[in-house]
Parts: C-alpha cells; structure tokens; sequence
C-alpha cells in the first residue's frame, strides 16, 4: 500500500518508520521545515512510561482556584471567546473523576509500557543518535500530603506492572547529589528504574535519515501544508497542498494540532485543544552540578532531563493563550523553579528557552485507529506524552491497519 503519514513530529515520523518497516511505501508531509519542528523541537526529553496519570485526576480539583489565579501557577487559564476552549474545559472537568482517571492511567500505562519495549527494539535495530539514556526517574516530594497520595497512587500501578521504590530523604540525595541543595525540604521520592531519557526532535532528523536511507526510501514534502483532504462516498481520494494534490491508498492524521482542522472538514471533532507548555536548555560544564537520572518536581509540576552534556527542564501548562510564542513571565518563572530547585547547578550561561502546544485531549488519551473514512486513519491527540507513546502507538496503528491484532487494547483509543 501507498501510504500518506501527514505530520512529522515524533509520533508522524515514529509512524512512518514502522508502516515502513512492515513493508509499506511511504510518504511524509509536514508544513515545517524539516521533522519535529513543532511540539517535538524542545519537549521535556523524558520517556515516562510508567509516569502517565493523565491530567484530568480529581486531585486537580482542589487546587484549580489557587493555579488559575496565580500568575507563576503550574496552569494557567485564560478564558477566551473560544467555544472549543469551553468544550474542552467541560469535559476536562468531567473526566475529573476517580473512577475515569483510574481507567484512563491504566490504558496509558499499557500503552507505555508496550512503548518502551518498542522504543528499545528501534534502538537497538537503528541505533540512532539521540543522546538516549535509560537512567531511571526520580519523583521527588516536597509536600508530605501529595507524598501520601503518591505512595497510594504507587500501590494501584504497582497492581499493574510498574516498578516504582520508596525511598527516603538519605537514599534520595545519595542517588542524585544535586538534588543536596533541597535536601531538608524533601519528604520522599519514588524512583522509576524503567524510564529512558531522549532528545525527541534528534529522533526525528534521525529517523528521516534512516529512512531516507532505504532501499525503498520514504518520500518527504517539508513546507508544505495539507488544507484539504478530498473526500468522496467514504473515502478520501487525495490530500490537497499549495503544491499539488497527493495521492495514496491510505492516510494517516498524525499532525498533532492540525489534525484537529483537517478532520474537522470531514465532520469529525477529534476534540484536540491546545495546551503550551515551555522549556529551558541549560549547556553544562565539567563543574555544573546536574542530575544523571530523569526527575521531576513534584510540587511545581517541573521536569528535568539530562542530555549529555545539557540539561532540559520543562513545565507550565497554558490553557488559552494562543499562539506559540514564549512568554518571558513563564520563562522567568521557570528560571525560578530551578533557581531553586538545584541551586548549585552552575550551568555554562543563561538557558536557550522554547514554547510548544502540545495536542490534548480532555481525557488524556490519544486517538489510534480507524475513522470512519474507510482509508483514513488517526494517530494524534498525545498531549505531554507525544514522545512517550509515539512508538507503542505507531507499532499499534501499524498493525490496525494490516489487520492484526495489536498488543495493546485498540477500543481504549478509538475515535469514539
């Protein structure tokens, strides 16, 4: 089959790799200037697989007065004259459930889990350059309530299969010396040892390379935007660009945010909002004290991520502020948090900051699967954990659409 993937982050390129590899010819189209331009240029680095307890838990709630207020809050709101901003915000609000988010983390846990195992496969068959490190992950606790719920949280993914240990202040600060700068302030922390670190966009100049590379390469159309797909008696016969119409036997959505437009002209709302989110990349020295592990600031909701001889800090969530461009109040805010948060940490000068939208859905989970378009398919709507899922997800859709049963539950992620 001639197959169209429309998009090129990390999980458009993952998708490309595998149809290819199963024997497909493919065809990538993406309206930046090369892969992973978009959500995937500076994400948060970290592969948390076990770590992927959607947004949407009752325990948001509580705190969602305090965040929309503050200026410096992990989310930020700002209600606009937008009523797929208001749709979204309804059915985040009733996903809040107990019951809902305990379903939805155990799906993505499978789903993660399946990832990792198809992540390493492609490491080990490709061996692609993207400062990869299986390092393990930190949770660190400064709030001795949100450490209790943790522990709680612990018991139930423990149930299904993930591995996480307790450990104390003593163990915590010996496993990472940077973190010895909060050391008294810390409750507790729970270490992940299956979790893998990456530069997600140096995956995807490495997997065009790759598939450059093959004896039956994939082709590539960068700068150029998909506005139409064509459709006729359930089928769509052509994707429509500023330079011409392309033509495959299937396509496959996989453009992050543009999804959402594109399918909505064929009457599907994918219900694809965006939520920016912002990140720093220190240059470190010999004497800069950084973390190895991956970790993550539990009370600030901020990520950290080695990448050789850089560091990659990640966080914020904006609800509602348009556009991709980089506040310099969240910039600054997040300088803060690591101020703070390793204030040894002596980094070679002032950090390269970026700001992103990441595709979300209300419930957290991405659609994988079939439309009801007999010859297009969808694999969007990741949210934070576009790089985390995206190779479990393009494995999964690969073979949905050759007609195998995939190793993960296809129902948990169909367009309902």
């Amino acid at each position: 089959m001639h197959i169209v993937v429309i998009g090129a982050g990390v999980v458009g390129m993952t998708t490309a790799y595998f149809l290819h590899r199963a024997g497909h010819r493919v065809t990538v189209v993406d309206a930046g200037s090369g892969p992973g331009q978009a959500t995937s240029m500076a994400n948060g680095a970290q592969l948390s697989y076990s770590f992927v307890a959607p947004l949407a838990d009752p325990a948001v709630l509580p705190k969602l007065p305090s965040w929309l207020l503050a200026q410096d809050a992990p989310l930020r709101f700002r209600p606009r004259l937008d009523p797929d901003q208001w749709r979204w915000s309804l059915a985040f609000l009733r996903a809040c459930t107990r019951a809902k988010s305990r379903s939805t983390t155990r799906e993505l846990l499978s789903l993660g889990m399946y990832s990792r195992l198809c992540v390493h496969e492609l490491v080990r068959q490709e061996n692609p350059d993207f400062d990869f490190s299986s390092s393990g992950k930190l949770l660190v606790y400064q709030d001795a309530g949100a450490y209790a719920q943790a522990l709680a949280q612990r018991d139930y993914l423990a149930d299904l299969g993930s591995e996480q240990r307790v450990m104390d202040t003593r163990a915590c600060v010996e496993m990472e010396p940077a973190l010895a700068g909060i050391g008294t302030s810390i409750q507790g922390a729970l270490y992940t040892p299956t979790e893998d670190a990456g530069d997600c966009q140096r995956l995807c100049t490495e997997l065009e390379r790759i598939l450059r590379a093959a004896a039956d390469p994939v082709r590539f159309h960068f700068n150029t935007r998909v506005t139409v797909l064509r459709s006729e008696r359930g089928r769509v016969v052509g994707a429509s660009t500023a330079a011409g119409d392309l033509d495959a036997d299937h396509y496959v959505l996989a453009s992050g945010m543009g999804a959402q437009p594109l399918a909505r002209q064929l009457g599907l709302n994918l219900r694809i909002y965006p939520l920016k989110g912002y990140s720093l990349t220190y240059a470190l020295t010999p004497d800069s004290v950084a973390p190895n592990a991956s970790i993550s600031d539990i009370r600030r909701k901020v990520v950290y991520a080695r990448l050789g001889r850089r560091l990659r800090v990640a966080g914020m969530v904006d609800i509602g502020t348009g556009g991709g461009g980089v506040d310099p109040r969240r910039v600054r805010s997040l300088e803060r948090d690591v101020a703070q948060f390793f204030p040894d940490l002596n980094p070679a000068g002032p950090p390269e900051p970026w700001a992103g939208l990441r595709p979300a859905r209300p419930d957290g989970k991405p659609l994988i699967g079939a439309t009801p378009y007999r010859n297009l398919w969808l694999n969007t709507g990741h949210g934070g954990l576009g790089f985390t899922l995206a190779a479990g997800s393009a494995r999964m859709l690969t073979d949905l659409m050759q007609g195998r049963n995939p190793a993960v539950d296809a129902a948990a992620f169909a367009l309902a």
